[in-house]
Order: structure tokens, then C-alpha cells, then sequence
């Protein structure tokens, strides 16, 4: 799959920020997915501090939408999209927690690392089960910024994952529709200047 049709048009390339304490290995594996799964160029980026007004105090947990916000605000302009990486617990109103969180046809994504690295029961998994799950949940994201909607195919990548176990159930696979829908995106994607 190519970011674009025009060869005089430079390639998409997707920002990959991690902020603050999260791994730089985290950032590279989803920026490695990235590359993998989409074929689009992806750059780690340095680590950033977290915009400390997203910090609600009432629930100790960071509003995803407030950080989405703050990020877009970044001066990060000649990326196609940037992946936000984050160790910190999210939320947004309607959910007590999310695993990540994008604006639909939007350009910022964050995924946090926080919820994903212990097992309903409590548990600690192994690392490379962590990496795997942080790639999946960055690899979701992305499809809404790539305009898919969540998929009723609990296969798909794109199937909404309310918690650790069904997200370690799906596969890196997207369905054929929605591999359909991300060529489409992928194909009208506009132009983009590679970063230096």
C-alpha cells in the first residue's frame, strides 16, 4: 500500500512522539508497525513534557481529548499524522478509561501505555506482549485517522477492544473492507513535505 498516487508528491510520513518516561523502545516498535503494516514512512521523535492541564484532578486520570488538543496545537506541521505515546492512565467521559483515542479524519493519536501493561487479573505480562499490544492499539488509532470506523469483525484491528483480553485476541490483520477503505485514504492523502 503506498501514502500516494502522484510521484511528484513527497511521501506521508507519520510522527511517532513519546512523552515523558514512556520507552523509546515502545515509540520505535509502533513507528516499525507503522512502516509494516502501512507502508509509511514513520520518525520517532524526541520525548516531550505532558501539558499539565490535561491532568484532571478530580479523577487523577488524563483527559484524551484535552491532550489531543494540546498536541495539535505542537508545531509539527510537516508530518501526515503524529501517534502521541503516552504511560499515562486516559479517559474521556463516556469511558472510565481508553487505551487511545483520535478524532475521526483528524491528525493527532494518542496511545497510553498504562492499562496495557498488566492482565485483567492483575498480572504482569511479558514485555514483548506490552510492545504487541501498545502496536495494535497505535495501528487502531491510526485507521481513524485514516477515516475507518470501528469494525464488526473481531478479527479486524479496527474492532473496538474494551479490554486487555479481546485486544490480545486480535490479530495485525485488517479485514478486506477495511484494507479496502485504508488504500482509498491512503490514495487521497494530500500533499506532504518530509521533514529534514
Amino acid at each position: 500500500m503506498t501514502g500516494t498516487t502522484n510521484p511528484n508528491r513527497a511521501t506521508p510520513v507519520v510522527a511517532v512522539v513519546p512523552f515523558e518516561r514512556v520507552p523509546t523502545t515502545a515509540a520505535k516498535v509502533i513507528a516499525a508497525h507503522v512502516s509494516g503494516y502501512l507502508n509509511l514512512a514513520a520518525e520517532t521523535l524526541p520525548p516531550r513534557t505532558i501539558p499539565p492541564d490535561t491532568l484532571d484532578p478530580g479523577r487523577l486520570q488524563y483527559n484524551a481529548a484535552s491532550l489531543i488538543q494540546a498536541i495539535e496545537a505542537i508545531p509539527l506541521k510537516n508530518y501526515f499524522k503524529v501517534i502521541a505515546l503516552f504511560d499515562v492512565d486516559l479517559f474521556i467521559p463516556l469511558f472510565t478509561h481508553v487505551f487511545g483515542e483520535a478524532r475521526q479524519n483528524g491528525r493527532v493519536a494518542i496511545v497510553s501505555l498504562f492499562r496495557l501493561e498488566s492482565h485483567a487479573d492483575g498480572s504482569s505480562p511479558p514485555s514483548d506482549r506490552v510492545l504487541e499490544r501498545v502496536a495494535k492499539i497505535a495501528l487502531h488509532e491510526l485507521g481513524h485517522l485514516l477515516n475507518l470506523l470501528h469494525c464488526d469483525d473481531d478479527r479486524c484491528l479496527m474492532h473496538f477492544s474494551g479490554g486487555v483480553d479481546t485486544l490480545d485476541q486480535t490479530t495485525f490483520n485488517f479485514c478486506r473492507y477495511c484494507r479496502i477503505a485504508l488504500h482509498r485514504a491512503l490514495r487521497q492523502g494530500g500533499p506532504v513535505t518530509k521533514p529534514p
